[in-house]
């Protein structure tokens, strides 16, 4: 500047130089002073006083802790599942001559699914059936009034042969008395003898062919039992009430024994299936209250009960399995749905609890800003559940605080407030919003 300025004097001009260098020093100096002036404006004289920086109040409102009602509930999420599904199937082989049930149809319990070709089927009832009546009718019973058969001895071929070797045996006694008199000849006895032995023989006959017939009475009977079932099998029925999820046979099919002809899926009642986390295994029980939503009615809140609770954990989830059954009588839910909701254990009474907007979470630890004259004191509290736009406070909180319930990010222990001032944060409006000092 001492250079320039002898510049400025003319020390080092000569003659007709020095006007143009006077204007060229003219422009640098005007330059340079507008550069100082701007540079001068852009500074506050005085640091701009911040809302929670000393000596300025930052406006907040305020709220108090509760005692409230708390519903204790789990979350749960799940699959809705059908408490039985049938695949139906023939016991018996046959053509297929019937499907009077079309796919989505609910059937009930009992209803014909199937009908097959029982033709073969009543002829060999009617084989069996005939062979049983010959059985009865040779051990003297009829089968409908009389149906067990009576003693060997009632039975009319031992009553025969019995009868024979009895007469045999008195005549062996008579002609044995003639021959000791000489008054019948020894042929005669010999005759008698032998009669005696064929009919001996043939009573003894007579009660082994009893006993076979007894014995083959019974495979009769469960010859016939069995035809008659068989036919009966050629309609198969439903074994539970249920919707018809597939049909795996068509009229015209010939199908073998335990062949698949139908699928069933019970829609009413359905069951959510859900693992639970071990935690909760004492609180969890039968008979709790179950509500949850499912995607495709996002606004209905659907109830049921829960309706087991397995007693084992799964060792690799560490959840145990609970089954909650649900009444689908208006069939809205449908089995594969996912459910999501919460078990409602139990409500408590008297909880202390604080607005959600008195508490800020720094790196997990929850705190709020307790309000003492005209500053806070942040104080570190231990959250439970939450009801509605409260949360419920284990630890940390008398329940007679007065709390900051806004512009907590602007907080910490020793700020001084302003309750219900105009003097704010960010949040304040534009015509409550504090000027900055040294501003233009």
């Amino acid at each position: 500047m001492k250079f320039v300025w002898k510049m400025a004097q003319g020390e080092t001009m000569q003659g007709s130089e020095r006007p143009a260098e006077i204007r060229r020093l003219t422009r640098y100096l005007a330059a340079m002073m507008l550069i100082t002036a701007l540079i001068s404006c852009g500074k506050e004289d005085t640091p701009a006083r911040r809302p929670g920086a000393r000596g300025a109040a930052v406006a907040i409102r305020t709220a108090k802790p509760q005692r409230i009602a708390i519903q204790r509930q789990v979350d749960l999420a799940g699959t809705l599942a059908s408490i039985d599904q049938a695949r139906v199937s023939s016991e018996v082989a046959g053509m297929v001559r019937e499907v009077p049930v079309n796919l989505g149809q609910e059937v009930k319990a009992g209803q014909v699914l199937v009908r097959l070709d029982p033709r073969e089927l009543e002829i060999a009832l009617r084989r069996a059936e005939s062979q049983l009546r010959q059985t009865e009718a040779q051990l003297g019973i009829d089968g409908v009034k009389v149906k067990e058969p009576p003693p060997d001895e009632d039975i009319a071929a031992v009553r025969t042969a019995a009868a024979n070797r009895d007469d045999a045996r008195a005549q062996l006694a008579r002609a044995t008395r003639l021959r000791s008199r000489n008054l019948l000849a020894q042929a005669d006895l010999d005759t008698a003898e032998t009669r005696v032995k064929v009919t001996d023989a043939a009573y003894q006959a007579a009660l082994e062919n009893v006993h076979s017939l007894k014995a083959s009475l019974q495979d009769r009977r469960a010859a016939f039992e069995l035809a008659q079932k068989k036919l009966e099998d050629a309609l198969i029925r439903a074994p539970v009430a249920g919707s018809v999820s597939e049909r795996l046979a068509q009229p015209g099919e010939f199908i073998r024994e335990n062949t698949p002809v139908i699928a069933l899926v019970q829609l009413n009642p359905l069951k959510v299936v859900t693992g639970i986390q071990e935690k909760y295994a004492g609180i969890i029980r039968p008979g709790l209250t179950v509500q949850f939503r499912v995607e495709s009615f996002p606004d209905r809140l659907f109830e049921g009960k829960v309706e087991f609770v397995s007693p084992s954990v799964d060792q690799a989830t560490r959840t145990f399995t609970v089954e909650v059954l649900v009444n689908n009588s208006d069939r809205k839910l449908k089995p594969g749905f996912f459910a999501k909701g919460t078990i409602l254990v139990q409500r408590d009474e008297n909880v202390l609890a604080v607005p959600e907007e008195t508490v800020s979470t720094l790196a997990g630890v929850a705190a709020v800003f307790i309000v003492e004259g005209d500053k806070v004191r942040q104080q570190t509290v231990e959250l439970g559940a939450r009801e509605g736009k409260n949360l419920e406070v284990n630890s940390g909180l008398q329940g007679n605080e007065t709390l900051a319930a806004s512009n907590l990010s602007q907080l910490a222990s020793g700020v001084s407030v302003q309750i219900g001032g105009s003097r704010g944060g960010p949040g304040a409006s534009d015509a409550t919003r504090p000027r900055q000092e040294g501003g233009r």
